[in-house]
């Protein structure tokens, strides 16, 4: 038999599947549960063919997420050129780990540890370490994203995660947020309100079905919901805080709800789009030589509550 370009890493743990693909930019390949009924997808699974990202449960985002314009970024009053790195794409998107492969190692039964380090990808001004940690517990997922600055220079940094989430007809979100930034057609941010466009209230509870939302929300208060009416079960997202410069730092997520498919994305995210260029860097972090950050996501999977 011939064997697959991109094996599957599998963990098996606390009635939970998880799979990890660290040959395809350490994504995870699927996150299932078990059910009297039989297994449950908690994040849309990738076929085991298509090697788009974009078709993976879940992928990292890491030295930045989502877009970067104007050709690249200026620290330090040095300007750093960065190309797309994405067809259909006019800026680069997601940072650069999503692009290339990890190593990955089992630290114990109910934990995998995909680590990779980045030397300038692509003529990217970033050179890092980042690790990706899983493990698996009652009820649930423990996930880390942490990075660390090799280079000598300092440079701004941000981290997030792309998982990608099955939806149905009463599939919703709900999250406590204080504002959205507007985009325009790019989509880049334009504007930032308090006032929710209709329909975009996660306060209130979004349907996973509806208009196209591709969009950061402002002043997360670092837990979200989702929920499956049909199957009785509802998902929580907690992302602890972590110090920013002695204090908290405000937490960010983007929802992606395309018009069309079966998925949608709730991305837990360090800072907003286009952060590089927007007053005052909100989110990004400088890093010093050796200096390192991380992304914690607590995911918790159970029935609804009643």
């Amino acid at each position: 038999m011939t064997e697959p370009a991109h094996p599957v890493v599998w963990l098996h743990h606390a009635g939970q599947h998880l799979g990890l693909v660290p040959s395809l930019g350490g994504s995870v390949a699927a996150w299932q549960l078990d059910r009297p009924q039989g297994r449950v997808d908690v994040w849309r699974p990738w076929d085991g063919v298509t090697p788009d990202l974009y078709q993976l449960a879940s992928f990292p985002m890491v030295p930045w997420s989502n877009r970067i314009s104007g050709g690249g970024f200026t620290h330090d009053e040095r300007f750093h050129p960065m190309r797309p790195n994405r067809v259909g794409e006019p800026y680069p998107i997601h940072g650069d780990g999503w692009l290339q492969s990890w190593q990955i190692t089992q630290p114990g039964a109910d934990t995998l540890v995909m680590t990779l380090e980045s030397r300038r990808f692509a003529g990217n001004p970033h050179d890092y370490e980042a690790v990706q940690t899983f493990r698996l517990v009652d009820g649930g997922l423990d996930q880390t994203l942490q990075v660390r600055h090799l280079g000598k220079e300092p440079l701004p940094y941000g981290l997030g995660v792309h998982p990608w989430f099955p939806r149905a007809a009463a599939t919703r979100i709900t999250a406590p947020v204080q504002g959205v930034w507007l985009c325009g057609k790019d989509p880049l941010p334009v504007a930032h309100t308090h006032d929710f466009p209709t329909g975009w209230n996660l306060n209130e509870g979004v349907q996973a079905h509806g208009p196209l939302i591709d969009n950061g929300y402002t002043g997360w208060g670092g837990k979200a919901c989702i929920a499956w009416p049909e199957l009785g079960l509802q998902l929580t997202a907690t992302m602890p805080d972590f110090d920013r410069d002695g204090g908290a730092a405000q937490h960010f997520c983007l929802i992606y709800r395309p018009p069309q498919g079966s998925a949608f994305c709730f991305e837990p995210i360090t800072q907003p789009i286009d952060a590089f260029h927007l007053p005052q860097s909100p989110g990004l972090r400088v890093l010093q030589q050796d200096e390192q950050f991380s992304l914690k996501i607590q995911w918790r999977i159970g029935p609804m509550a009643k």
